[in-house]
């Protein structure tokens, strides 16, 4: 995937836009885009295409307008971005679930998944530099309230949430990444594995590798293919929150 990275524009800028912060003139002619109008078809082109197909120019093609015209409400791609990224976050439900702390760090991990699903273009997005945007900073206010008052320190509810979402990041990113190996090239996994049969049954030798040999085949039944993302997903959150539970028990 390619890889951009937020708050790689001005962070002035960024931070005027997010909170609507940039001067409007007073006189003249009515405006003829909004910055909401651009956000909107970046996020088209974004979701149908990835993010390496959303330029400045692009979005200009997509709202019939020149590309400078864009840089009059957005200084360019990188707060854009930005932008985008805070504007996709409003977009959690952040429901308040009913149940103790697993309970409510399990519905975070599923909302989180959720929104990559929606717009995988989100992984290629590092954003070790965040866009703070009102919805960012709504979205881990509500993540934190899922673990107030359980018995861990300030740094500690950080790195429990930083956690979880690095978890979903990962799980998501296999999910994504299979499904689009599908998709380019038309045949599902059975159907690779199938094709290429003969060739494993040579190389797989189950008295030289017995585990690997038991244990895929196992898998293969079970799945009818090598992978199961949503098998992994579950296992893989259902021990990310067993660990804060031990954590929490040794208190």
């Amino acid at each position: 995937m390619n890889q951009e990275y937020s708050g790689s524009g001005d962070p002035a800028k960024s931070l005027e836009l997010l909170w609507g912060l940039q001067s409007r003139p007073t006189r003249g002619p009515k405006p003829a885009l909004t910055v909401d109008a651009i956000v909107e078809a970046g996020l088209k082109i974004a979701d149908a295409e990835g993010l390496a197909a959303m330029s400045m120019r692009r979005v200009a093609d997509e709202l019939g307008v020149g590309a400078m015209t864009l840089y009059r409400y957005v200084p360019g791609k990188g707060e854009l971005i930005d932008v985008m990224l805070d504007t996709v976050y409003g977009e959690l439900p952040r429901r308040e679930v009913d149940g103790d702390w697993r309970a409510k760090l399990d519905e975070v991990a599923r909302e989180n998944r959720r929104l990559y699903l929606n717009h995988p273009w989100l992984l290629q997005v590092a954003t070790s530099r965040p866009p703070l945007g009102p919805n960012l900073m709504a979205k881990y206010e509500y993540e934190l309230r899922s673990v107030e008052g359980i018995g861990l320190t300030d740094v500690e509810m950080d790195a429990a949430i930083a956690l979880v979402n690095g978890y979903v990041h990962g799980a998501v990113r296999s999910a994504i990444e299979a499904a689009q190996v599908i998709q380019r090239s038309g045949i599902t996994d059975k159907q690779w594995w199938l094709a290429h049969e003969p060739l494993l049954e040579k190389i797989g030798d189950a008295a030289k590798f017995p585990l690997a040999a038991r244990v895929g085949s196992t898998v293969g039944q079970e799945f009818d293919a090598p992978y199961d993302s949503e098998h992994s997903f579950e296992f893989g959150l259902a021990r990310v929150l067993d660990g804060i539970a031990a954590l929490l028990r040794s208190r």
